[in-house]
């Protein structure tokens, strides 16, 4: 137990701090804003690029893995979405924020810094193309969906080059494109340079971490929804569960990777979640409580899936042969 206390404790004490220093100064949700940007537009994109740029070119091409995984997500969104829409009388748009809830987890903040810390730096490949495209897949789905339920501000036809823009424009998309090149034409930076990103890489995982414990204790809970009796389990439990038997059953993947797909699987609902709800204005509160609940409980349940890792307990492949 103290061995799973001192992998664990750097994570969420991590978080903690973040959360400690927010009650203690009194600092707005506001005064995080340059925080987040350095995290988003440079700390995390250069840490994808560097170990990206390093990596073999084939270990990139693993499209069993991707096309897994991103199975496996928009499943566990289509049960959850399912769910809401025969609880909430045919509510398309709140539905697509539940779905969203349950399958969509915390793999740009949290993410990369748990699976690095807890699984070696090697763990940056596949975070990255997980987290590429499964943001492709959640930022097409959610503005699709709003926009057949009527809830969109724009003709379809802007929305949809909005939609492409901020995929094909995100920090974190654009460092993977260009560490992907990097290493298929085996690019090396100069040293100046490469000492600068190693600086901004190792910046990455602290400060994420730091900016989510911010969040949670300036975002205050009033109530706990009834739909979190469903969403959260599924979030915490169902989608680990089901990405490990999927990744299984598919193929014989590096342990690495399979551990490292699982792990973003159980992490809490995204940040980014509650910003859609906030955006489409629907099922704001609960998105929300969903963000705070989920992450406040991960830290029991990561705990024990890192456990389970780290003692060998769980198999790496369920289905070998």
């Amino acid at each position: 137990m103290l061995e799973i206390f001192s992998l664990i404790f750097p994570l969420f004490g991590l978080i903690l701090l973040g959360y400690l220093s927010a009650k203690i100064t009194g600092q707005s949700l506001e005064a995080l804003g340059w925080l987040n940007t350095f995290i988003i537009y440079r700390a995390l994109p250069a840490l994808f690029f560097r170990i990206l740029s390093k990596t073999p070119i084939e270990q990139l091409a693993s499209w069993e893995f991707i096309v897994t995984n991103i199975a496996v997500t928009f499943l566990v969104f289509l049960f959850v979405f399912s769910i809401g829409f025969f609880t909430t009388q045919r509510n398309i748009a709140d539905s697509t924020i539940q779905g969203l809830a349950g399958a969509y987890g915390n793999i740009g903040y949290m993410g990369p810094a748990l699976a690095i810390l807890a699984l070696g730096e090697k763990a940056a490949i596949p975070v990255a193309l997980i987290f590429c495209f499964e943001n492709v897949m959640h930022f097409s789905i959610a503005p699709c969906l709003m926009a057949i339920s009527g809830k969109r501000s724009k003709e379809t036809h802007r929305l949809f080059v909005q939609v492409i823009k901020s995929i094909l424009l995100h920090p974190f998309i654009i460092a993977t494109i260009f560490g992907v090149l990097a290493a298929y034409f085996q690019l090396s930076l100069p040293q100046s340079l490469s000492q600068l990103m190693d600086y901004l890489a190792q910046s990455a995982a602290p400060c994420a971490l730091f900016a989510m414990g911010v969040t949670l204790a300036l975002r205050p809970l009033n109530r706990i929804p009834g739909s979190l009796s469903y969403v959260v389990p599924t979030k915490l439990i169902l989608h680990p569960l089901a990405m490990y038997l999927a990744l299984s059953l598919v193929g014989d993947f590096d342990p690495l990777w399979v551990f490292s797909a699982v792990l973003l699987a159980s992490l809490p609902t995204a940040t980014n979640v509650f910003v859609l709800a906030q955006q489409y204005q629907c099922w704001v509160e609960r998105a929300s409580a969903s963000v705070l609940i989920s992450t406040v409980i991960s830290v029991l349940t990561v705990s024990l899936l890192l456990y389970l890792i780290s003692h060998g307990l769980l198999p790496e492949d369920y289905f070998p042969g």
